[in-house]
């Protein structure tokens, strides 16, 4: 690579991190698990936008996935994602092996409360202790100034906002909108998992989430109803099942029952073997 650097060590990256500090210049890092796509790079452009060195890690995390979920089948393709990463404007890669991210037992783990209560949290048991877990190490490897995540992980976005709050991390954590298809649907690595009739299908998540947010946005509808109306228009589309479809408050998470300030309403269904998750602003 011209001018991606990859390292394969905390010490690499590090060195590499350090090389740019010593030139006076600011870091941004946007950790990724791989299978990139235009909503990593828009992550990318982000950091650059405001100045920063891009830092992008590339890890399949094996402890924010649960005992029956994809890790073995998650998408991986290394070479690629190094040449997506350079086209954008990153400048360093970083690529650790498991060994590299947990030398040992592991007998600390990073939990924000509260945040994790709902959602995904009751579906993904031990999900959010993964993310935060690694996201913490990335952050301490690497000390950036900001990092960059995508708004289409709303929950993740909050608890890691919430973790380098409580942990007085001086590293500012920045959500970037989420980026889509023409028709709406939220970019994401698991979108190849889709049959193209499944792909027709799943444009009914973005829909009913917009649809909801213009329902309720003047405060006057019920938010509970209207969102289990919107649960079942997902399945008379065709969704197998709908996990969770809520509205709630934009900062704790917490369900609303009329919408009186910032809101954000959720989504996660299942659509053939396609767990598919979206949320919009209100």
């Amino acid at each position: 690579m011209k001018d991606l650097t990859v390292v394969r060590t905390v010490a690499d990256l590090r060195h590499a991190v350090g090389e740019f500090r010593a030139a006076g210049r600011t870091i941004g890092m946007i950790p990724t698990m791989g299978a990139l796509h235009e909503g990593h790079t828009s992550l990318v452009q982000g950091a650059l936008d405001r100045g920063d060195v891009p830092v992008a890690s590339i890890f399949v995390n094996p402890t924010q996935f649960g005992p029956n979920e994809d890790f073995a089948a998650y998408p991986r393709d290394e070479a690629g994602d190094f040449a997506k990463l350079e086209a954008a404007g990153c400048r360093i890669a970083y690529a650790p092996g498991v060994e590299e991210m947990y030398p040992g037992p592991q007998l600390t783990t990073v939990t924000v409360a509260g945040l994790t209560d709902g959602l995904c949290g009751p579906f993904r048991p031990g999900h959010f202790q993964g993310v935060a877990t690694v996201v913490c190490k990335f952050l301490i490897m690497a000390m950036p100034d900001r990092g960059y995540f995508g708004e289409k992980d709303y929950q993740q976005l909050q608890v890691l906002k919430r973790m380098a709050h409580d942990l007085a991390m001086p590293i500012e954590i920045i959500g970037m909108p989420t980026i889509r298809e023409p028709d709406g649907l939220a970019i994401s690595s698991r979108n190849r998992y889709l049959s193209p009739q499944e792909r027709k299908i799943a444009i009914a998540m973005y829909r009913e989430l917009t649809a909801l947010a213009a329902n309720v946005r003047d405060g006057r509808t019920p938010c509970a109803k209207a969102a289990a109306e919107s649960a079942q228009a997902l399945l008379a589309a065709g969704f197998d099942k709908v996990e969770y479809f809520d509205v709630v408050d934009a900062e704790s998470l917490a369900p609303i029952e009329r919408v009186a300030g910032p809101a954000r309403i959720a989504a996660a269904a299942r659509l053939g073997r396609t767990r598919l998750i979206d949320n919009v602003a209100v």
